[in-house]
């Protein structure tokens, strides 16, 4: 057993130098020296393989079944004792041909070795070597397979690859969503044969996973993966561009036939790419077959679709630039708003609600910092379903030990076996909903919208169509977050910048006439319209005016109201409806019986049923209502919208104050006094009728 300890230790020695050998006999140019760096990276692909408990049998059932020529070099992660020598190496040689040797600081990755990390140290990669850094986090609570799967997403961007091995805990979750939301591929062990199935667990539950195989079988799976085109450099698949963009189109017809969304706006890089991987996971080199594969199976058009809408995201992402999120915007909206206000921020693209509760937490910890309650809202919102579902559920792998300081941990989360619980308390301040920003109706009079690395995605045009929209929702002087790679191009007449580096705008106050040119309102909600970007003089037209007129007519004399269809679901509102309307804590909506307030819900039910039932106009006179513990009363009118032009059935919902029921009795008795009054004040009276029956008549359409 001695001489057998002395010859490993003595091939481990030779095989071990073989790096430092390379090191310093590579090429030293300066020019040269990047070239044969990228060159290395290119012709070398890079499999990070993470494993815990029970990991050695996993390991050497996978290189047992791996072939010994693969054109791969292999980086393995374990969770080792600081002091604990490692005889992995040992062992896995008795299984594998490939070159086994363990990491040592700047090693030169080569295909066809296996690199082994050292105990007590983290491995990163950078231009093709591998270097080692002393672990800032203590025993327990280090994560090795996240910090070198999170490097390689970086270094290798697409050409990443992830394996997931038995273990416990879920070290390695975090690594994969980012090596897959930088295009690379993640490999799991099946749950039924790990011994220890929390790791495979964790990151199957991610949905991001591409394959879902015993050891054996990984192989033979990387091997075909890695020989597929979209591997093997610049020149990727080879398309002719007409019938590229022939095939693409088809591609978008499915998806948004299948999930009614559109990507025909988005970058067209980053959706090839996506394309193209999900064609070597199938192992398709032709367009037109893989669209025929989408037609077959629905099934790959939502995986491609989930593909699509991935984003990297964690907690308190870019730390600094949350940092001058909280000195330049949150800070000061606690300091100077008052006690019981409410606060609203809007946060599109959450994807899986890591940042909608990082913004909750920053405003948690102002109002206790400055000893001042204010009532916060975040409306949190993104195209999947799925991940929506699973921030509402709050709960995240105890892998974010990463992200979040172990004081936020204690104050704003529950440890529950491998998990981490969202506490109540911020919880109930996030409010997650589907959405999608290009459609659908935003939320309005925000105080800060979080909208970071969503715009990266979208074309120009389209970003020139969501800009305009963030700056509509926002409340005067309010602010706007993006991403660090992310600007407000042309529209520095829209905002102001606070923080240039880490992307922080505030609100301008633009011309009234920005809404005139750009805003269309329509049934289904808000929707932005860019007709003239680049314009910014207001050139009057009959239209314009006629709408600027209708418009301050509307607000000075149209009582509160709402427009709403068949379903009772709002489409438009018109007027301060606050008073009588109230978005109930938990998932958003915006249906009126729901979010009608107790004192008004029955009656108002009661008429709305009758008035789609008779389709006459329904009123209920003298409701009383509670309001800041004083009791006040309303009259409701519920108004069918008579149009056989209308495919659908619409109802108006007026809501008339007693202060407006007084001015007009007042204005009846200045009538009845002036009957002698002058012709000209007559026409003109009659006019303003006109007119408001005109209002009315414009917005039942």
């Amino acid at each position: 057993m001695a001489a057998q300890k002395k010859q490993a230790s003595k091939k481990k020695s030779k095989k071990t130098a073989d790096p430092k050998k390379t090191e310093k006999t590579g090429p030293n140019e300066k020019s040269g020296s990047r070239k044969s760096e990228d060159k290395v990276k290119r012709s070398c692909t890079v499999v990070g393989i993470g494993a815990s408990a029970g990991g050695l049998e996993a390991i050497e059932g996978f290189f047992a079944h791996t072939p010994s020529d693969i054109r791969i070099a292999f980086v393995i992660i374990q969770h080792l004792a600081p002091e604990h020598k490692s005889i992995m190496g040992s062992l896995l040689r008795k299984y594998t041909n490939l070159k086994v040797m363990e990491v040592l600081d700047g090693t030169n990755i080569e295909p066809g070795c296996v690199y082994l990390n050292p105990p007590n140290r983290d491995v990163s990669i950078f231009n093709g070597k591998l270097y080692l850094t002393e672990p800032t986090q203590p025993r327990g609570t280090r994560l090795p397979i996240d910090y070198f799967f999170r490097s390689l997403a970086e270094s290798e961007t697409d050409k990443s690859i992830c394996v997931v091995l038995s273990g416990t805990g879920t070290d390695g979750t975090l690594g994969l969503k980012a090596i897959k939301g930088a295009g690379g591929m993640a490999m799991v062990q099946e749950e039924t044969q790990a011994k220890y199935n929390n790791m495979p667990r964790s990151a199957i539950d991610t949905g991001l996973v591409d394959f879902v195989l015993p050891v054996e079988k990984m192989g033979t799976e990387l091997v075909k993966y890695i020989s597929h085109p979209y591997i093997g450099g610049p020149e990727k698949i080879p398309t002719e561009k007409e019938k590229f963009e022939h095939h693409l189109q088809k591609i978008f017809i499915l998806i948004r036939s299948t999930t009614g969304h559109d990507f025909s706006q988005y970058k067209m890089n980053t959706i090839r790419r996506r394309i193209e991987r999900r064609m070597a996971v199938h192992q398709m080199d032709k367009m037109d077959e893989y669209v025929a594969f989408l037609h077959k199976n629905p099934g790959e058009i939502r995986t491609l679709f989930k593909d699509l809408l991935i984003t990297v995201t964690n907690f308190f992402r870019d730390p600094k630039a949350f940092k001058a999120l909280n000195e330049k915007v949150v800070l000061p909206i606690v300091k100077t708003r008052p006690v019981e206000s409410t606060i609203r921020v809007w946060v599109p693209g959450c994807a899986t609600g890591e940042e909608a509760y990082s913004v909750a937490i920053l405003f948690s910890e102002a109002m206790k910092l400055l000893g001042r309650h204010l009532i916060l809202q975040v409306f949190a919102t993104d195209l999947d379903t799925d991940s929506i579902e699973y921030a509402r559920m709050g709960i995240y792998p105890d892998s974010i030990v990463a992200d979040v300081s172990m004081e936020r941990l204690k104050n704003y989360f529950v440890k529950e076996d491998n998990v981490y619980r969202v506490k109540k308390q911020v919880r109930e301040m996030v409010v997650f909903a589907t959405q999608n920003l290009v459609k659908d109706a935003p939320f309005s009079k925000l105080d800060l919208v979080c909208c970071r690395n969503v715009l990266i995605y979208m074309n120009t045009a389209l970003q020139k169509k969501i800009l305009p929209l963030f700056h509509y929702t926002l409340n005067p002087g309010g602010y706007m977050f993006l991403g660090t790679s992310e600007t407000i191009g042309e529209f520095t007449d829209l905002f102001t910048p606070l923080d240039l580096k880490w992307k922080i705008f505030k609100r301008k106050q633009a011309a009234a006439t920005l809404g005139l040119e750009r805003t269309a309102l329509s049934l289904n909600g808000l929707i932005l319209e860019d007709a003239k970007a680049t314009k910014r003089k207001f050139e009057p037209t009959p239209a314009n005016i006629r709408l600027l007129a209708e418009r301050t007519i509307l607000q000075d004399y149209a009582p509160p109201c709402v427009l709403i269809n068949e379903n009772f679901d709002i489409l438009y509102f018109s007027g301060d409806t606050d008073r009588f309307l109230s978005m109930p804590a938990g998932e958003p909506t915006f249906n009126l019986l729901k979010i009608a307030r107790d004192d008004i819900r029955y009656k108002l039910s009661t008429q709305l049923r009758k008035c789609l039932k008779d389709k006459t106009p329904v009123k209920n006179k003298d409701i009383k209502i509670m309001q800041n513990g004083n009791i006040s009363s309303v009259d409701i009118t519920v108004k069918p919208v008579l149009d056989t032009t209308l495919k659908d059935e619409f109802m108006m919902v007026l809501f008339e104050t007693p202060e407006a029921q007084l001015e007009r009795r007042g204005k009846k008795k200045e009538k009845q006094a002036d009957k002698d009054m002058e012709p000209r004040v007559q026409a003109l009276e009659q006019e303003l009728q006109s007119t408001k029956e005109y209002l009315q008549t414009t917005i039942e359409e």
